[in-house]
Formats: C-alpha cells, sequence, structure tokens
C-alpha cells in the first residue's frame, strides 16, 4: 500500500486493522457498501466508513481494478507510462488536478500486483467529497434559483472556474459529464467538485479536439434548462470573450460531438427495445 503524503497516521493504521493494505485484502474486503452502475465492467466500487483507534469516522470511497484486455492495457501504458496500473494513474491525477486548483477528492492510498508485468489487479481509496452530483440535484437547484437567479449565475461562473482550471493546466476528464460534478451550498455559496478522474491526462496533439469532447459531454448532460439559459454564457466565458468567429468554431464542434452522442444514446434505447421484445 501506497499512502499520500498528509493522511494521519491513525487512518493508515486503521486500513492496516481492516485488511486494506494489500491487494488481497482490498478485494476480499466485505465491510463497505457495494455501489453499482452500468458498464463497471472489472471494475467494483465501495463506500467506507471507518473509525480509527480516537472514535473519528472516516468517510472514504474504494474502487477496485480487475483485470484488463491487452489492449487497454496497452493504450494506458501509452498514455500514463509502462506498468501504471488503473489505480496508480488514478491517484496521480487526483493529485495533479488538485495541485491545479480544483476542488476534488484527497487522495488516501493505493495499492497493485508486483508480482507480474502490468499489474493485473489495483485499488485506490479517496476521501469523500461535499455535495450531491449535479445529475442528481441539478434539476431542483434550478427551480430553487427561480427566487435566486444570482446563485444560477453563480453556478455558471464556477463552473467556468472549474473546466477553465482543468484544461488551463494542460489536462482533459474525458468523462466531464454533470454526474462527475459535485454542487454544494450548504455554506451559503455554490462550491464544486469534481470526481472520477481515472481518465485525466494531458493531451500533446490535437487539444482542441480534446477540450470541445469535455464540453459537449458537459452541455449534453446537463439539465435543460441550464443549457438554454446559461450555456452561451458559459462558453462566452470559458473562452474569455473573443469574437463571433472563434464562438462559431468552437460551438460548432461542440454540437456536433453532442448530436453525436444523442444519436448513440437514440441507438442504445431502440437496442434494449428490441431485446425486450
Amino acid at each position: 500500500m501506497i499512502v499520500a503524503e498528509d493522511v494521519p497516521a491513525c487512518l493508515v493504521e486503521t486500513l492496516r486493522r481492516e485488511g486494506l493494505d494489500t491487494v488481497d485484502g482490498a478485494f476480499a474486503y466485505a465491510g463497505g457498501e457495494a455501489l453499482t452502475k452500468p458498464g463497471l465492467g472489472s471494475r467494483r466500487r465501495m463506500r467506507l466508513s471507518l473509525t480509527d483507534d480516537a472514535g473519528r469516522t472516516h468517510e472514504l470511497y474504494m474502487k477496485l481494478y480487475g483485470g484488463e484486455p491487452l489492449g487497454r492495457r496497452i493504450g494506458r501504458w501509452l498514455t500514463y507510462g509502462r506498468f501504471v496500473s488503473p489505480a496508480r494513474a488514478e491517484f496521480e491525477n487526483i493529485r495533479a488536478v488538485r495541485a491545479a486548483g480544483i476542488t476534488t477528492m484527497e487522495p488516501v492510498a493505493w495499492g497493485q500486483e508486483t508480482t507480474r508485468p502490468g499489474a493485473k489487479r489495483s485499488y485506490v481509496i479517496v476521501s469523500a467529497v461535499r455535495g450531491e452530483a449535479l445529475e442528481r440535484c441539478g434539476q431542483e437547484f434550478i427551480a430553487r434559483c427561480a427566487e435566486r437567479p444570482d446563485l444560477l449565475d453563480e453556478l455558471t461562473e464556477r463552473l467556468c472556474l472549474l473546466v477553465r482550471a482543468l484544461h488551463g493546466a494542460g489536462y482533459v476528464h474525458r468523462d466531464l459529464y454533470a454526474s462527475h460534478v459535485f454542487l454544494d451550498v450548504s455554506r451559503g455559496r455554490v462550491e464544486l467538485s469534481l470526481i472520477d478522474l481515472a481518465r485525466v491526462f494531458r493531451p500533446r496533439w490535437r487539444r482542441f479536439r480534446w477540450r470541445a469532447k469535455d464540453l459537449a459531454q458537459l452541455k449534453y448532460s446537463m439539465p435543460p434548462e441550464w443549457v438554454e439559459r446559461c450555456w452561451e454564457s458559459f462558453l462566452r466565458k470559458y473562452l474569455s470573450g473573443g469574437d463571433e468567429r472563434r464562438l462559431r468554431r468552437w460551438s460548432l464542434a461542440i454540437d456536433g460531438k453532442v448530436e453525436r452522442m444523442r444519436r448513440r444514446a437514440r441507438r442504445k434505447t431502440m437496442r434494449g427495445r428490441k431485446d425486450e421484445r
């Protein structure tokens, strides 16, 4: 187990006590709450609630990576380096995104098998973040903004700052959906956190294409009311103004990708209906 530098000793000891300091122990752990969703494949996710010897409770999340097809493994090596496991890549991505000034999880620990090349299994443990995914709470929040339109403007501003900080540091998310942006207003202001950083990387080529893809994923997944009322303002802020020609270039690239996502979603729905017959 590799532990982040600032993790308190009491938590490290608790992880060891629970058997979470080895790959075998992590994969055998049955004390957490399993979190399932379609498309996870050989991955597993788990919510942990651990109490240390001082009586403090730590809310954590653990992601377990099983074996991968060779093609996917090679693709990851080309992106992150040879024999870098998914867990190590995610751990390092969290540190990089935090260094860019973006609020996200705190990295806690990771581990991987080292008995053979390729790290067949690996796991990573991270902290929880405040709030709830915009995918779940966005509609309700926008409805509440009818009486507080300033909050909707603040959401747009904060969202723009988050994406600009990520892209400005040279990174792209590759899964920048509303399900991976958490909104918290418990302290009287809009605060956003970015999660699921497993595929974050710094492209060396075709940066426009990768950034436009991030923005398309966001536009596709945000509540329609926000897109209708705030998207143009968001994009202008993201581009720091600029002329109409530049705005049009970005809009065409983003909307083309959004339309392709919609077509894929429609085909998937139609296949599902056929399977039910």
